[in-house]
Protein backbone atom coordinates (compact mmCIF):
# COMPACT_ATOMS: atom_id res chain seq x y z
CA UNK A 1 0.00 0.00 0.00
CA UNK A 2 1.30 3.39 -0.93
CA UNK A 3 2.49 5.92 1.84
CA UNK A 4 0.46 8.77 1.45
CA UNK A 5 2.56 12.05 2.07
CA UNK A 6 2.00 15.75 2.35
CA UNK A 7 2.37 16.13 -1.30
CA UNK A 8 -0.64 14.14 -1.82
CA UNK A 9 -2.61 15.80 0.67
CA UNK A 10 -1.73 19.22 -1.19
CA UNK A 11 -2.48 17.79 -4.40
CA UNK A 12 -5.90 16.71 -2.99
CA UNK A 13 -6.91 19.96 -1.17
CA UNK A 14 -5.48 22.18 -4.14
CA UNK A 15 -3.09 24.03 -1.67
CA UNK A 16 0.55 24.40 -1.54
CA UNK A 17 2.91 22.33 1.09
CA UNK A 18 3.45 25.54 2.85
CA UNK A 19 -0.39 26.02 3.63
CA UNK A 20 -0.40 21.87 4.63
CA UNK A 21 2.19 22.32 6.84
CA UNK A 22 0.43 25.26 8.77
CA UNK A 23 -2.57 23.41 9.20
CA UNK A 24 -0.81 20.46 10.67
CA UNK A 25 1.23 22.41 12.77
CA UNK A 26 -2.55 24.50 14.01
CA UNK A 27 -0.80 28.02 12.94
CA UNK A 28 -3.47 30.91 12.30
CA UNK A 29 -2.48 32.39 9.70
CA UNK A 30 -4.62 29.94 7.33
CA UNK A 31 -8.00 31.04 6.07
CA UNK A 32 -10.86 29.10 7.77
CA UNK A 33 -12.17 27.35 4.19
CA UNK A 34 -8.75 26.35 3.37
CA UNK A 35 -7.52 24.89 6.57
CA UNK A 36 -11.27 22.88 6.18
CA UNK A 37 -10.20 21.58 2.64
CA UNK A 38 -6.31 20.62 4.17
CA UNK A 39 -8.09 19.14 7.01
CA UNK A 40 -10.79 17.18 4.81
CA UNK A 41 -8.04 15.98 2.62
CA UNK A 42 -6.36 14.33 5.10
CA UNK A 43 -8.87 12.82 6.58
CA UNK A 44 -9.94 10.99 2.82
CA UNK A 45 -6.66 9.97 2.35
CA UNK A 46 -5.66 9.22 5.90
CA UNK A 47 -2.53 11.01 6.05
CA UNK A 48 -0.64 10.79 9.27
CA UNK A 49 1.69 13.64 9.85
CA UNK A 50 5.57 12.48 10.54
CA UNK A 51 6.09 13.72 14.05
CA UNK A 52 9.93 14.55 13.10
CA UNK A 53 8.95 16.87 10.25
CA UNK A 54 5.96 18.50 12.30
CA UNK A 55 8.45 19.15 15.19
CA UNK A 56 10.71 20.67 13.12
CA UNK A 57 8.76 23.25 12.20
CA UNK A 58 7.21 24.03 15.52
CA UNK A 59 10.95 24.06 16.30
CA UNK A 60 10.24 21.12 18.41
CA UNK A 61 11.41 17.31 18.42
CA UNK A 62 9.32 15.72 20.55
CA UNK A 63 12.97 14.12 21.87
CA UNK A 64 13.99 14.41 25.06
CA UNK A 65 18.40 14.38 25.28
CA UNK A 66 19.42 11.84 28.46
CA UNK A 67 23.36 11.64 29.29
CA UNK A 68 24.30 9.30 31.77
CA UNK A 69 27.95 7.64 32.53
CA UNK A 70 28.52 4.54 30.74
CA UNK A 71 30.32 3.33 34.18
CA UNK A 72 26.83 3.77 35.94
CA UNK A 73 24.68 1.44 33.35
CA UNK A 74 24.16 -1.42 35.90
CA UNK A 75 22.20 0.78 38.38
CA UNK A 76 20.73 3.27 35.87
CA UNK A 77 19.39 0.72 34.08
CA UNK A 78 15.69 1.68 36.66
CA UNK A 79 16.59 5.25 36.31
CA UNK A 80 16.29 4.73 32.58
CA UNK A 81 12.71 2.25 32.75
CA UNK A 82 11.12 4.80 34.60
CA UNK A 83 12.07 7.80 32.79
CA UNK A 84 11.40 5.53 29.37
CA UNK A 85 8.06 4.51 30.80
CA UNK A 86 6.65 8.28 31.86
CA UNK A 87 8.12 9.45 28.40
CA UNK A 88 6.36 6.65 26.61
CA UNK A 89 3.11 8.09 28.38
CA UNK A 90 3.37 11.80 26.75
CA UNK A 91 4.56 10.59 23.82
CA UNK A 92 8.17 11.61 24.16
CA UNK A 93 11.13 10.03 22.63
CA UNK A 94 14.73 9.48 24.03
CA UNK A 95 17.80 10.52 22.69
CA UNK A 96 20.75 8.32 24.67
CA UNK A 97 24.14 10.12 25.19
CA UNK A 98 26.80 8.19 27.24
CA UNK A 99 29.97 9.52 28.80
CA UNK A 100 32.86 7.43 29.09
CA UNK A 101 35.84 8.85 31.18
CA UNK A 102 39.16 9.80 29.35
CA UNK A 103 37.29 8.65 26.32
CA UNK A 104 34.16 11.03 25.55
CA UNK A 105 33.94 14.48 26.73
CA UNK A 106 30.98 16.11 28.33
CA UNK A 107 31.99 19.20 26.07
CA UNK A 108 31.55 16.93 23.13
CA UNK A 109 28.20 15.60 24.67
CA UNK A 110 26.81 18.99 24.77
CA UNK A 111 27.64 19.94 21.53
CA UNK A 112 25.91 17.18 19.80
CA UNK A 113 22.73 18.00 21.83
CA UNK A 114 22.65 21.71 20.96
CA UNK A 115 22.62 20.58 17.29
CA UNK A 116 20.60 17.81 17.48
CA UNK A 117 17.39 20.39 18.49
CA UNK A 118 16.22 18.38 21.80
CA UNK A 119 13.22 20.35 23.28
CA UNK A 120 14.94 19.00 26.52
CA UNK A 121 17.91 17.91 28.02
CA UNK A 122 17.86 15.35 31.31
CA UNK A 123 21.24 14.71 32.86
CA UNK A 124 22.71 12.14 35.32
CA UNK A 125 26.24 12.49 35.65
CA UNK A 126 28.34 14.18 38.27
CA UNK A 127 30.74 15.31 36.62
CA UNK A 128 28.99 17.76 34.47
CA UNK A 129 30.59 21.07 35.35
CA UNK A 130 29.23 24.48 35.57
CA UNK A 131 30.77 25.77 31.94
CA UNK A 132 28.85 23.04 30.44
CA UNK A 133 25.46 23.33 32.41
CA UNK A 134 25.83 27.41 31.27
CA UNK A 135 26.28 26.10 27.70
CA UNK A 136 23.02 24.28 27.70
CA UNK A 137 21.12 26.96 29.26
CA UNK A 138 22.20 29.86 26.97
CA UNK A 139 19.98 28.13 24.39
CA UNK A 140 17.01 28.00 26.65
CA UNK A 141 16.91 24.02 27.42
CA UNK A 142 15.09 22.65 30.21
CA UNK A 143 17.24 20.63 32.21
CA UNK A 144 16.62 18.20 35.05
CA UNK A 145 19.07 17.12 36.65
CA UNK A 146 19.26 13.43 38.53
CA UNK A 147 21.20 13.42 41.60
CA UNK A 148 22.24 16.46 41.99
CA UNK A 149 20.66 19.04 43.89
CA UNK A 150 20.48 22.58 42.09
CA UNK A 151 17.93 24.79 40.68
CA UNK A 152 17.41 27.79 38.20
CA UNK A 153 15.07 29.03 35.96
CA UNK A 154 15.97 26.64 33.21
CA UNK A 155 17.16 23.63 35.57
CA UNK A 156 15.11 21.26 38.06
CA UNK A 157 16.25 18.30 40.07
CA UNK A 158 15.45 14.92 41.64
CA UNK A 159 17.43 13.53 43.97
CA UNK A 160 18.20 11.38 47.24
CA UNK A 161 20.03 13.18 49.84
CA UNK A 162 23.02 10.73 50.44
CA UNK A 163 24.61 13.01 52.96
CA UNK A 164 21.94 13.17 55.40
CA UNK A 165 21.70 9.27 55.09
CA UNK A 166 25.47 8.37 55.77
CA UNK A 167 24.53 11.33 58.35
CA UNK A 168 22.23 9.28 60.37
CA UNK A 169 23.92 6.40 59.96
CA UNK A 170 27.19 7.26 61.28
CA UNK A 171 25.52 8.78 64.11
CA UNK A 172 24.30 5.38 65.41
CA UNK A 173 27.72 3.98 65.18
CA UNK A 174 29.36 6.71 66.59
CA UNK A 175 26.40 6.64 69.77
CA UNK A 176 27.47 2.56 69.94
CA UNK A 177 31.22 3.44 70.52
CA UNK A 178 32.11 2.45 67.29
CA UNK A 179 34.01 5.45 66.17
CA UNK A 180 36.82 4.13 63.27
CA UNK A 181 34.77 4.88 60.22
CA UNK A 182 36.08 4.91 57.29
CA UNK A 183 34.42 6.20 53.63
CA UNK A 184 36.11 4.49 50.95
CA UNK A 185 37.10 6.15 47.50
CA UNK A 186 34.62 5.53 43.84
CA UNK A 187 36.35 7.36 41.23
CA UNK A 188 33.53 7.04 38.82
CA UNK A 189 31.10 9.00 41.04
CA UNK A 190 33.15 11.79 43.23
CA UNK A 191 30.21 14.03 43.63
CA UNK A 192 27.82 11.19 45.43
CA UNK A 193 31.37 9.84 47.56
CA UNK A 194 32.01 13.79 48.33
CA UNK A 195 28.05 14.16 49.69
CA UNK A 196 29.04 10.65 52.16
CA UNK A 197 32.16 12.25 53.16
CA UNK A 198 30.06 15.77 54.11
CA UNK A 199 27.58 13.37 55.89
CA UNK A 200 30.32 11.52 58.04
CA UNK A 201 32.09 14.99 58.89
CA UNK A 202 28.76 16.48 60.18
CA UNK A 203 28.01 13.27 62.04
CA UNK A 204 31.46 13.52 63.86
CA UNK A 205 31.57 17.15 64.24
CA UNK A 206 28.24 17.37 66.26
CA UNK A 207 29.97 14.67 68.74
CA UNK A 208 32.78 17.27 69.26
CA UNK A 209 34.87 15.02 67.13
CA UNK A 210 37.22 15.08 63.25
CA UNK A 211 36.04 12.45 60.59
CA UNK A 212 39.69 11.82 59.08
CA UNK A 213 39.44 8.18 58.07
CA UNK A 214 38.72 8.83 54.14
CA UNK A 215 40.46 5.19 52.15
CA UNK A 216 41.93 6.92 48.47
CA UNK A 217 42.84 4.21 46.00
CA UNK A 218 46.33 5.24 44.17
CA UNK A 219 46.68 5.53 40.57
CA UNK A 220 48.67 3.08 40.27
CA UNK A 221 46.16 0.48 41.27
CA UNK A 222 43.94 -0.70 38.45
CA UNK A 223 41.38 -1.50 41.15
CA UNK A 224 39.87 -1.22 44.55
CA UNK A 225 40.27 -4.95 45.05
CA UNK A 226 43.60 -5.40 44.12
CA UNK A 227 44.64 -1.91 46.74
CA UNK A 228 42.47 -3.58 49.72
CA UNK A 229 44.09 -6.51 49.90
CA UNK A 230 47.43 -4.96 51.14
CA UNK A 231 45.41 -2.10 52.61
CA UNK A 232 43.74 -5.01 55.02
CA UNK A 233 47.43 -6.04 56.02
CA UNK A 234 47.61 -3.00 58.16
CA UNK A 235 43.89 -1.52 58.88
CA UNK A 236 40.84 -2.51 59.82
CA UNK A 237 37.80 -0.40 60.59
CA UNK A 238 34.42 -0.98 62.76
CA UNK A 239 32.93 0.12 59.55
CA UNK A 240 33.17 0.99 55.59
CA UNK A 241 31.06 2.56 53.83
CA UNK A 242 30.74 2.14 50.11
CA UNK A 243 29.12 4.33 46.99
CA UNK A 244 28.88 1.07 45.29
CA UNK A 245 28.29 -2.91 45.83
CA UNK A 246 30.88 -3.70 43.98
CA UNK A 247 33.29 -1.82 46.08
CA UNK A 248 31.63 -2.85 49.35
CA UNK A 249 32.18 -6.56 47.97
CA UNK A 250 35.96 -5.45 47.12
CA UNK A 251 36.24 -4.60 50.94
CA UNK A 252 34.51 -7.72 52.07
CA UNK A 253 36.56 -10.02 50.32
CA UNK A 254 39.72 -8.00 50.73
CA UNK A 255 39.28 -8.29 54.16
CA UNK A 256 38.18 -12.01 54.59
CA UNK A 257 41.21 -13.03 52.81
CA UNK A 258 43.27 -10.90 55.32
CA UNK A 259 41.69 -12.83 58.75
CA UNK A 260 39.33 -9.59 59.37
CA UNK A 261 35.79 -11.09 59.10
CA UNK A 262 32.19 -9.68 58.02
CA UNK A 263 30.66 -8.25 60.19
CA UNK A 264 31.70 -9.42 63.22
CA UNK A 265 34.93 -7.54 62.89
CA UNK A 266 34.23 -5.18 60.19
CA UNK A 267 30.83 -4.34 59.43
CA UNK A 268 30.29 -2.93 55.51
CA UNK A 269 27.91 -0.75 53.91
CA UNK A 270 26.72 0.88 50.52
CA UNK A 271 24.89 2.95 49.18
CA UNK A 272 23.84 1.55 46.01
CA UNK A 273 23.16 -2.02 45.08
CA UNK A 274 21.89 -3.91 42.30
CA UNK A 275 20.35 -7.29 41.67
CA UNK A 276 23.07 -8.49 41.89
CA UNK A 277 23.74 -7.89 45.69
CA UNK A 278 21.06 -10.86 46.07
CA UNK A 279 23.21 -13.38 44.73
CA UNK A 280 26.35 -12.86 46.85
CA UNK A 281 27.24 -13.72 50.60
CA UNK A 282 27.28 -12.24 52.74
CA UNK A 283 24.59 -9.90 51.38
CA UNK A 284 25.51 -6.00 51.17
CA UNK A 285 23.79 -3.78 54.27
CA UNK A 286 22.53 -1.11 52.01
CA UNK A 287 20.21 1.85 51.04
CA UNK A 288 16.99 1.23 49.53
CA UNK A 289 17.45 3.92 46.64
CA UNK A 290 13.96 4.46 44.50
CA UNK A 291 16.22 4.37 41.16
CA UNK A 292 13.16 4.34 38.91
CA UNK A 293 11.12 6.73 40.08
CA UNK A 294 14.10 9.05 40.40
CA UNK A 295 13.85 8.68 36.51
CA UNK A 296 9.71 8.53 36.50
CA UNK A 297 9.64 11.50 38.62
CA UNK A 298 12.98 13.26 36.45
CA UNK A 299 10.75 12.79 33.25
CA UNK A 300 7.43 14.32 34.48
CA UNK A 301 9.26 17.31 35.62
CA UNK A 302 10.77 17.56 32.27
CA UNK A 303 6.96 17.67 30.96
CA UNK A 304 5.87 20.13 32.95
CA UNK A 305 8.84 22.10 32.06
CA UNK A 306 7.95 21.81 28.34
CA UNK A 307 4.08 22.57 28.79
CA UNK A 308 4.88 24.87 31.21
CA UNK A 309 2.73 23.98 33.87
CA UNK A 310 3.29 25.11 37.30
CA UNK A 311 5.96 23.60 39.33
CA UNK A 312 5.62 23.41 42.62
CA UNK A 313 8.89 22.34 43.84
CA UNK A 314 12.02 22.70 41.59
CA UNK A 315 14.30 20.67 43.62
CA UNK A 316 12.12 17.28 44.54
CA UNK A 317 14.15 15.17 47.43
CA UNK A 318 13.01 11.36 47.38
CA UNK A 319 13.32 9.12 50.55
CA UNK A 320 15.43 6.14 50.68
CA UNK A 321 15.36 3.35 53.61
CA UNK A 322 18.42 2.07 55.02
CA UNK A 323 17.93 -2.37 54.83
CA UNK A 324 19.63 -4.14 57.21
CA UNK A 325 21.61 -7.23 55.45
CA UNK A 326 24.48 -9.88 56.32
CA UNK A 327 27.60 -7.13 56.09
CA UNK A 328 26.39 -5.68 59.28
CA UNK A 329 25.58 -6.75 63.22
Amino acid sequence: MKRVTIYDVANEAKVSLATVSRVINGLEIVREDTRLRVEAAIEKLGYKPNAIAQGLALQKTTTIALVIPEASFTYTGQIINGLLDVAKIYKYSIMLHTTTEGIVDIGEIVETIIKSRVDGVVIYNDKLMVDELASLTKYNFPIVLIGNKMSTDNICSVYVDLEKAVYELVTQYIEKGRKNIAIIQDRKNKFAVEQLIKGAQRAFERKGMVFDKFIEIPREYRSSYVFLKDYFRTNTHDLIIAHRDSQALAVANAASENGIKVPQDLEVVCVIDTKYNAMVRPQLSSFAIPSYDLGAVAMRVMTKMLHMEEIDDREIELSYLFTPRQSTK
